[in-house]
């Protein structure tokens, strides 16, 4: 008799022990409570309905004010904020997940109106992005950043403490960090956003130096096979880029290897685009990094099974198809039909197109292919 495919046997990240290795990717959906950016209800129903996953990764959650860069994303810098998370965690445990959170400042890609007394967003250098984010008015163009001053950065990394003791507070089983997609950690890292001149630009050791001092300190407060790192070497996400970026990832994650750290995430190719985007040997930072490998980006099915059977990845991350398909790994395991995700509800909003999609069992959908 045939075994399971590897991708939906288990998997032990650290010693924690996933159900399978289908890892939930973050989405951002905007839907925490207006005013205090908590974790509800609403979202602790569209968590445990995905908990099948061998692991979710939440949405990404700002780790300050200054961090939001999309109206009503969750944070996790206040008290409340953490007892909405708690919420969300328990009733993930209870149906017997697992779920870490994805810590994220968002450096330039966001506007004035999220900031606090309407702000200038933050960047390493005050370069405006090319990009838009969603506001009030909904999408709109990011406001022009300002660069940090070299004695803010401290206060940056003290911000990403304060939100990993929160998250261990909440109830998390671990931490991501998001260092990809043109966020702040990614824009100190690519040259393209980085024109300092101080220790922390110029060099690839002086760009990573920033994603490295938070990794170090969030160590301070999660033991290392408990945090994560998502990383997007080529992807052109809100506006980056780097001239070498094999060098600078090649380096990163030898850094990252030292630390032990439980995985590395990793966006290949265009974030949700193109896999082919740019030549990058990502075998390189696999064969570089002792813990878990996730690889993310445009995976078919059999594409994961693939990837996992041949030792190319140990779990592979879904975005969008978890958004229409709660029981994904089911459908996955039967190579059933998917739901198709309404994206006018991808942002903002209620139960529509966030916890009303059906389930396998509650469909008529015909096995067919997924391509």
């Amino acid at each position: 008799m045939q075994s399971e495919p590897k991708l939906f046997q288990p998997y032990d990240l650290g010693g924690l022990r996933l159900a399978n290795r289908v890892v939930m990717a973050p989405l951002t959906r905007a839907r925490a409570t207006a005013g205090t950016d908590a974790a509800n209800e609403l979202m602790v129903e569209y968590y445990r309905q995905r908990a099948s996953a061998g692991l979710i990764v939440s949405e990404a959650s700002q780790i300050s004010r200054q961090g939001q860069g999309y109206l009503q994303t969750p944070g996790v810098y206040t008290e409340e904020q953490a007892r909405g998370w708690r919420l969300v965690t328990d009733a993930v445990h209870e149906a017997g997940g697992k779920i870490f959170i994805q810590l994220w400042h968002v450096g330039r890609i966001s506007h004035v109106d999220l900031q606090a007394g309407g702000a200038a967003p933050v960047a390493p250098s005050a370069i405006q992005a090319k990009s838009r984010v969603f506001t009030a008015q909904g999408f709109v163009e990011t406001s022009p950043p300002r660069a940090l001053e070299a004695e803010e950065i401290p206060g940056i990394v003290a911000d990403y403490v304060h939100a990993a003791r929160l998250s261990r507070q909440a109830g998390f089983d671990g931490v991501e960090i998001h260092a990809a997609n043109g966020y702040l950690l990614d824009q100190f890292q690519k040259d393209a956003t980085n024109h300092r001149t101080d220790s922390y630009g110029g060099s690839i050791e002086n760009r990573c130096r920033l994603t490295l001092e938070v990794v170090d300190a969030i160590a301070k407060i999660w033991p290392s096979d408990r945090i994560g790192i998502r990383l997007a070497p080529v992807s052109p996400a809100n506006d980056v880029a780097d001239s070498d970026p094999q060098a600078l990832f090649g380096y990163l994650v030898r850094q990252l290897d030292a630390r032990r750290l439980a995985y590395i995430h990793v966006i290949e190719g265009a974030t949700q685009g193109a896999r082919d985007f740019a030549p990058f040997d990502y075998a390189a930072l696999r064969k570089a990094f002792r813990g878990a490998y996730i690889a993310n980006n445009g995976f078919s099915r059999d594409m994961a099974v693939e990837a996992v059977e041949a030792g190319a990845a140990d779990l592979v991350a879904f975005g969008r198809p978890f958004i229409a398909n709660p029981d994904l790994v089911e459908r996955l395991r039967r190579d059933a039909a998917l739901n198709t995700p309404d994206n006018k509800t991808f942002y903002g909003g209620g139960a529509e197109g966030y916890t009303d999609y059906p389930t396998l069992a509650a469909s008529a959908a015909q096995p067919v292919r997924l391509h």
